[in-house]
């Protein structure tokens, strides 16, 4: 007999191989960290960052290593501030990509260097950026300023 699997059936199969990558992630700790390191892909932490949707304050400051205190709630963002021995830094979120796009709009009038994901920017100085882009992800982007 043979068994025939519909979208849902697919749907399904595809949220169990998410929910197996993010436990063999995250049960990853304990006895021997740094083995474990050294065996982890480098960006496995903006991998498991990219599969997490909305993208949260809490979260990100997670993977950056940062108890973040919450500077602003709004419809439109959240914004959390970190302070770490790395440096201070700035996460805002959006609860869709059309707020990100006219933030960094608004942002570009002071010009400046962020690192933006799928409705997330990070806001350091460049070196900072750098350092956060392996744990998150996203890419740079040099916005031009007005003089």
């Amino acid at each position: 007999m043979q068994s025939h699997r519909g979208s849902s059936g697919r749907v399904a199969t595809a949220g169990s191989l998410v929910l197996l990558l993010l436990s063999s992630t995250a049960c990853a700790g304990g006895a021997d960290k740094e083995s474990a390191a050294k065996s982890s892909p480098p960006n496995v932490a903006a991998t498991v960052a990219g599969v997490v949707a909305p993208a949260k304050v809490e979260v990100i400051a997670g993977l950056t290593g940062c108890k973040v205190k919450i500077r602003t709630e709004a419809d439109e963002l959240r914004e959390g501030v970190c302070h770490t021995e790395m440096g201070d830094y700035l996460i805002t979120t959006f609860p869709a990509e059309k707020y990100k796009l006219t933030w960094l709009d608004a942002a570009s009038v002071y010009g400046g260097e962020y690192l933006v994901g799928p409705r997330w920017v990070v806001s350091a100085k460049p070196q900072l950026l750098e350092q956060l882009r392996p744990r998150l992800g996203g890419t740079v982007q040099q916005l031009r300023g007005t003089s």
